[in-house]
């Protein structure tokens, strides 16, 4: 516990020497995306019976929480190769698994405070949308999940250009062909069946049925349980792994 409160505080002195250029940078993405998206088209467009405004609003939150909670590997990466934080871990009498937890925690921090811009800016915009528990649940399993991996691909990669890599590769497409910018029933067979495999079409799909005020979606939260379950064995495994 004292290994993990330890991990933790350490990112979140650092959000907070940071907060307001935090805060700045997690609003440009959602803005940018609901001007271009939402209020150029989004007042004469209907998707499933609603604006598509309402309907982009959540899928902007399982978007956010998914890039936000990968994004503590940056954070990992610049301890890990710049400052050599991590191996003052290595000798500090912290188990892998308190530092894998830490670590996802920050993440899970990371990307709840960007999603709150995101409901904030839907408040003042006027939508009307159920920001309640289980919408909170989901966004936060579906950035446990991402975190994790988060977590396991900053353990494993060698330099910032494989990071790169790894984000241009799955996290960037995976954001737009998750269901956060059109309903993927609307494709055709082919192109849909591998796209509801991903766990950001489920986590979008989950967050958006409660925002619009439909009921929790337990076997989503279910399937997102399990992963994230898994993402943080792997993570406490890659921890061990860097370690050796």
């Amino acid at each position: 516990m004292h290994g993990f409160i330890a991990t933790y505080l350490r990112e979140l002195l650092i959000m907070r020497h940071r907060f307001w250029r935090i805060i700045m940078s997690f609003s440009v993405s959602p803005l940018l995306y609901l001007i271009a998206f939402g209020l150029g088209m989004g007042h004469h467009m209907k998707v499933g019976g609603v604006s598509y405004v309402e309907f982009l609003i959540p899928g902007l939150v399982a978007m956010t929480s998914m890039t936000q909670g990968f994004g503590i590997n940056v954070e990992i990466n610049v301890a890990r190769f710049y400052l050599k934080v991590f191996e003052e871990f290595q000798a500090a009498p912290i188990s892998n698994f308190s530092y894998v937890c830490g670590e996802v925690a920050a993440g899970v921090t990371r990307a709840l405070l960007s999603a709150s811009v995101i409901v904030i800016i839907a408040i003042l915009a006027g939508l009307k949308l159920h920001f309640n528990l289980g919408f909170w649940s989901i966004a936060a399993l579906n950035a446990t999940f991402f975190a994790a991996l988060g977590v396991t691909s900053a353990m494993l990669i060698k330099n910032h250009a494989d990071q790169s890599l790894i984000t241009n590769l799955i996290i960037t497409p995976m954001a737009f062909l998750g269901g956060t910018f059109f309903p993927i029933k609307n494709l055709p067979e082919w192109a849909r069946l591998p796209l509801e495999l991903i766990p950001l079409s489920h986590a979008s799909k989950a967050i958006r049925q409660i925002a619009l005020g439909g009921a929790f979606s337990w076997s989503d939260a279910t399937l997102l349980l399990s992963l994230a379950i898994f993402a943080m064995l792997l993570a406490w495994w890659s921890v061990d792994k860097a370690r050796d």
